[in-house]
């Protein structure tokens, strides 16, 4: 017979989300070998490749932790947790530069506790999801007439939710993790009931408004000057971008690197530790391009297999969720990895401008691997609390009712 202790146990390994796990851990190889390999050019004394093993266990860690509280604890807490991180953000405004909050590439964005430093708005992207779940969640929940009113509410509620952490980031001048934040806040909107009388005009207008900005800073970026307040100098980046061949000894120089770099690794690349190219600071936002220098377009294609694997696992657990809240979280972070995805391939190889948005499990850092763990750690928690729901290898004829927060 099968002792009770053994069942549990079957029952735990049973319940775990094996298909994001497993993904994971290919992600976690592939960003090691290639943080290793970044390592070759001789401008680092220290092997961060070994640095990210110990950031990688960390949030393996603190994923685990998440896992075996229930979505409705998370969610219960939900409001508190903001509320910390909000606090956090504004300390680096008011707080004086120190060795606690020192001034890093020119930002003041972390807390430095000895050789660790946290950043707090990487946290605040998972936690702005979990709160604007919630915001959709409550509203829908107590909204027994859906109108065109009640869905225009619920808009100005995850403004509102949004609007200070999001002015918060932009005093640090982090414009890149405000745009993640829109690409959330757009994703979690879509789901959310809201009637496209609504969304069509809306993001519409977004992207006019987007567009127009765009073409002004190529045409007129006089007018930008007198309008915005923005210099011109200030948009050496946008400029750089789009011509960085001209400014290829300034602002250019890491696209130009970049597209050398993923350019001479052709169709299979040059072999690991085998990369020529000196980009300064590839193992982060770079990452990308040492990919496509040493294992060509073939592993460049790999990854991205594997990224699409990835958002496809979350895109059906979010169709399979019924509680609004599950839902909601999981195409919130899925919309985040999508962004960080885009952005950060799309930047080194000139689609889009440079910012400073890392490749998801696969660059070097602490804060942002942290992070994006604490959002596995709650998706590990939806599937762990509702295994039925996702398991089609059980060959039962009822499965148990999800959770219903």
């Amino acid at each position: 017979m099968v002792s009770s202790r053994q069942q549990t146990q079957k029952s735990f390994l049973r319940r775990l989300d094996w298909q994001l796990i497993t993904l994971i851990t290919v992600l976690f190889v592939i960003s090691i070998m290639t943080i290793h390999s970044a390592m070759g050019g001789g401008q680092y004394s220290l092997d961060f490749g070994l640095r990210q093993i110990f950031y990688y266990i960390l949030g393996a860690i603190i994923a685990f932790i998440i896992m075996l509280f229930s979505p409705k604890k998370i969610r219960k807490y939900t409001y508190i947790i903001y509320f910390i991180f909000i606090i956090l953000l504004l300390g680096l405004i008011i707080m004086p530069e120190s060795a606690i909050t020192p001034v890093i590439n020119g930002a003041k964005s972390w807390y430095r506790f000895g050789p660790i430093s946290i950043q707090p708005s990487e946290f605040m992207k998972i936690v702005l999801i979990l709160a604007i779940s919630k915001v959709v969640a409550q509203h829908n929940r107590f909204t027994f007439n859906k109108s065109f009113e009640t869905d225009l509410m619920l808009i100005f509620k995850i403004a509102f939710v949004s609007i200070i952490p999001m002015a918060l980031i932009l005093l640090q001048n982090d414009l890149g993790t405000t745009l993640v934040i829109l690409a959330i806040i757009a994703g979690i909107v879509i789901v959310s009931g809201v009637t496209w009388k609504i969304l069509a005009p809306l993001f519409g207008t977004v992207i006019i408004i987007g567009s127009a900005l765009i073409l002004s800073i190529i045409y007129k970026p006089n007018l930008i000057e007198n309008v915005a307040g923005i210099k011109t100098y200030q948009l050496g980046r946008i400029n750089s971008w789009l011509d960085p061949y001209s400014y290829s000894s300034g602002d250019g120089f890491h696209l130009t690197e970049s597209l050398k770099a993923i350019g001479s690794g052709q169709l299979i690349g040059k072999g690991l530790n085998n990369g020529e190219v000196y980009i300064p600071e590839n193992h982060t936002d770079f990452i990308f391009s040492v990919i496509g220098e040493e294992f060509g377009f073939i592993g460049a294609v790999v990854l991205l297999g594997i990224f699409l694997l990835l958002l496809i696992h979350l895109l059906r657990m979010a169709t399979n969720a019924d509680d609004l809240f599950n839902k909601s979280f999981i195409v919130g972070y899925a919309s985040l990895l999508l962004f960080h995805i885009v952005q950060n391939i799309g930047m080194t190889i000139q689609l889009l401008p440079i910012t400073g948005i890392p490749l998801p499990f696969i660059s070097y850092g602490g804060s942002s691997l942290w992070s994006l763990m604490t959002g596995v750690g709650v998706i590990l928690s939806i599937h762990y609390h509702t295994p039925k729901k996702y398991d089609e290898n059980l060959n039962t004829t009822k499965t148990a009712s999800p959770t219903h927060n």
